[in-house]
């Protein structure tokens, strides 16, 4: 009896995808199979360190598991995921989503500069830890401790989180790889997100805007347009309620102040509780 030769497991690269087309960015060129990818994976899948994946080092990223010494490769392939996977979602967590201090604002400031680059996108943010029971409302908040509900309630295939604490993104990150088909991505202020299909690591607010540019970049190579009107953040169905019924938005009308009203300040906690995650 004949074996036939195993298939590699996903074995097109991006760059095949849009050779000869014109169109395309140069993405990794390693061929070993992917190790962390979108699920489900099952009940209580085995974690990204148990499978031999290790956090990358500074300048580096991880590349479905594997270590990519180029964080820009592994930046052009977050932009490709996000400008063609349905329901493509932004996940702002609290160190953002709060204005504790200045730099916080800056970071936010660039991160709605990525979302700018990606039409359709939506903004669906984490604002605290604590579990929404008994029931959340997938439209309004995504939490750590039942995300899946989230991507299953809207769809998402492609989701990004930035500004959430490491020990709560690594949980949120395998609970979606277990129970969902969404490629996640995690831009990291620490050391990145193993767990995580695509991170990259030191976001400081320098690195959120080459993010946005690499997007833009990626975006007009692949012959993306944004809307004229520069609304192409997509309101989920409860924000539109909110917004009396409009469906779409430009993210640099949601610019925060330093200082303003989302300042944590106002609400008892100062910029070294917000740092710190014991």
């Amino acid at each position: 009896m004949v074996k036939r030769a195993r298939r590699p497991f996903w074995p097109v690269r991006s760059s095949d995808k849009y050779r000869g087309k014109g169109k395309g960015v140069a993405t990794t060129q390693d061929t070993r199979e992917r190790i962390i990818v979108p699920g489900p994976a099952g009940f209580h899948p085995p974690s990204a360190a148990q499978l031999g994946v290790s956090l990358p080092d500074p300048g580096q990223g991880l590349f479905y598991g594997l270590l990519e010494p180029n964080e820009e490769v592994v930046i052009e392939e977050m932009a490709r995921k996000m400008l063609t996977s349905p329901n493509a979602t932004l996940f702002p967590g609290p160190l953002l989503l709060w204005a504790w201090n200045d730099h916080a604002v800056e970071k936010a400031k660039a991160t709605l500069e990525i979302a700018a680059q990606i039409p359709e996108v939506m903004i669906i943010p984490m604002p605290d830890y604590r579990p929404k029971y008994p029931k959340i409302d997938p439209e309004e908040v995504i939490n750590p401790n039942h995300p899946n509900l989230t991507i299953w309630g809207n769809k998402i295939e492609a989701c990004i989180f930035i500004g959430v604490h490491c020990h709560y993104a690594n949980l949120t990150l395998k609970m979606i790889r277990a129970g969902t088909n969404c490629c996640t991505m995690a831009i990291c202020a620490e050391q990145g997100h193993e767990d995580a299909m695509l991170t990259i690591r030191d976001s400081d607010t320098a690195k959120l805007k080459r993010v946005a540019q690499i997007f833009k970049r990626v975006r007009e190579q692949m012959g993306i347009k944004l809307p004229e009107n520069g609304e192409n953040v997509r309101f989920t169905g409860t924000q539109s309620k909110v917004h009396g019924g409009k469906t779409h938005t430009n993210p640099m009308a949601f610019v925060p102040t330093p200082g303003g009203a989302g300042s944590a300040a106002m609400f008892g906690h100062s910029a070294e509780q917000m740092k710190r995650e014991g």
